[in-house]
C-alpha cells in the first residue's frame, strides 16, 4: 500500500544562515513521500538562493511580508499532500518525527492532530543565556501546541480554516483552540523529535513587553471567536482554557 504524502511546508523570513540545515532535517526524514515548500514571507537576505540550490526538490513561494500566518497559509495553497507539517526555517526535526508520528495515524484513523515533545537548543552567541537557562524547564523536554511539532490531516484547514493572518504572533493557538473546541482529535507523544533553536535573531526571543501584547492580542482574538455563540450571554473569562500552552521562551 502507498503512504500518503506528506507536504512540509517551512516559512522564512531572512533565513539564509539557518534555511539550509531545516531543509536538509527534512530531507533526512525516514518517512516517503515528501514534498518540500518554503514560504518565503519578503525576505531580503539569500533565502532565495538557498532554496534555489535544490532545484526541483524544493518549491518556492514568495510573497511581501505579511506575518508566519500568512506565510504559512501561502504553503498550505499549493500543498498536495494529505497531510501537512510544519517547521520554522531555523528549527530541526529528529530523522524520524515523520515516521513516529504517521505510525500513529495508523494505528489511530481517528486521529486528526498529532504533536511531538521538543528540546530548545542554543547557538553558541547565546551561551550565557544557555547557562543562566540550564536548570530551568526551558532546558528540558518541552510539550505543548508548539507548531513544528505539528502534522494534521489538510482536510482539517478546509474543515475549520487556515491560519488567522490578523495575527502576527499567536495565530497558532488560536487556530488549535478552534480545531480543538470543534472536536479535532488531537495526540501528543512523548518522543523529543524537534529541535527549537534559540539565537540572537530568533523570533521566538521576545521582549516582555511583546510577550505580554502577545498574551492579549490571544485572549481577545479566543474571545471574539466565540462571541457567535454567545450573542446573548456573555462568556465569563474563567470558562476560557485554563492552560494556553504558549511557546514560554526567555526575553533578552
Amino acid at each position: 500500500m502507498t503512504s500518503p504524502l506528506i507536504s512540509c511546508i517551512v516559512p522564512v523570513f531572512n533565513g539564509e544562515h539557518y534555511l539550509k540545515e531545516a531543509l536538509e532535517s527534512i530531507r533526512a526524514q525516514t518517512y516517503r513521500p515528501l514534498e518540500l515548500i518554503v514560504a518565503d514571507d519578503g525576505s531580503t537576505d539569500g533565502t532565495a538562493a538557498v532554496a534555489a540550490g535544490y532545484g526541483e526538490q524544493v518549491r518556492y513561494l514568495f510573497q511581501p511580508n505579511a506575518g508566519p500566518a500568512a506565510a504559512r497559509n501561502l504553503g498550505l495553497g499549493v500543498a498536495r499532500g494529505e497531510f501537512v507539517a510544519f517547521l520554522d526555517h531555523d528549527d530541526l526535526w529528529h530523522p524520524e518525527k515523520l515516521a513516529r508520528q504517521m505510525a500513529r495515524f495508523q494505528a489511530r484513523p481517528d486521529l486528526d492532530l498529532c504533536f511531538t515533545h521538543f528540546q530548545n537548543f542554543w547557538m553558541p552567541d547565546l551561551a550565557e543565556e544557555k547557562k543562566c537557562y540550564q536548570e530551568h524547564p526551558l532546558s528540558k523536554p518541552l510539550s505543548g501546541y508548539c507548531i513544528g511539532t505539528l502534522v494534521t490531516r489538510r482536510a482539517i484547514f478546509e474543515k475549520y480554516g487556515n491560519f488567522n493572518e490578523d495575527l502576527r504572533q499567536g495565530e497558532n493557538i488560536i487556530w488549535f483552540f478552534r480545531v480543538a473546541e470543534q472536536g479535532a482529535i488531537t495526540e501528543v507523544i512523548p518522543d523529543v523529535l524537534m529541535h527549537r533553536r534559540l539565537h540572537l535573531d530568533s523570533q521566538m526571543r521576545r521582549g516582555r513587553s511583546e510577550l505580554l501584547d502577545s498574551f492579549f492580542l490571544i485572549l481577545k482574538a479566543w474571545r471574539d471567536s466565540q462571541r457567535p455563540r454567545f450573542d446573548k450571554t456573555d462568556r465569563p473569562l474563567s470558562d476560557l482554557p485554563n492552560r494556553l500552552d504558549i511557546d514560554s521562551t526567555p526575553s533578552r
